[in-house]
């Protein structure tokens, strides 16, 4: 998971509530490693709280490792999440991740991957969901808290990630469906950008 702002941090918690773990993140410092899994209370505290630099999480955790000059893409993962900047994973970064056996790359900022980071992705069978998809949790929380605004209305946190997540499943589903209806069943890129979608 690259970045440690608002996606990367509430994408670790949704991660670690399904089950899975998170061994890396990163700020425009370096990025921390920690095998156990990244401790979010801590994370959190860091960067909201005390508004400080990713490196202060290894004073806190001694397994924790801080790579001021490290790249986050060499760190083995099935899953990568890139969710800090634009173009930060490009071809070289993504046959790294291939060469490591990365599964899924799903992207949480706008643009993170490269066109070639992409295509090797695609080539190499990864499962890539493009942000124009995966990162549109974001601006429909942002419509949904309008219509509750809207509404005069207050909802409580479970309703509305309840109905986040429809969302989310639906734009899955049309990205799926897209992608089969114009002959490339799978393929998310497709999905998301061609006209039915």
């Amino acid at each position: 998971m690259s970045g440690s702002g608002n996606v990367a941090i509430y994408a670790i918690e949704k991660i670690h509530q399904l089950g899975g773990k998170v061994v890396a993140c990163s700020d425009s410092s370096g990025y921390i490693y920690d095998k156990n899994g990244i401790d979010f209370a801590l994370l959190k505290e860091i960067k909201e709280v005390r508004r400080g630099r990713i490196c202060e999480y290894v004073d806190e955790r001694a397994d924790a490792e801080f790579f001021p000059d490290g790249n986050i893409w060499t760190v083995p993962c099935d899953v990568a999440l890139p969710c800090a900047t634009q173009n930060e994973l490009d071809e070289e970064a993504a046959k790294t991740l291939v060469k490591n056996g990365v599964k899924v790359v799903a992207e949480g900022a706008n643009m993170p991957t490269t066109p070639g980071g992409i295509s090797v992705f695609r080539e190499a069978g990864v499962r890539f969901a493009p942000g124009k998809a995966a990162n549109a949790g974001g601006v429909a929380t942002s419509a949904l808290e309008m219509q509750q605004n809207a509404s005069r209305d207050s909802w409580h946190f479970d309703y509305t990630d309840e109905r986040l997540a429809g969302i989310m499943r639906d734009i899955h589903g049309r990205c799926i469906d897209t992608a089969a209806e114009y002959g490339k069943p799978g393929d998310y890129v497709h999905g998301a950008t061609s006209p039915a979608s």
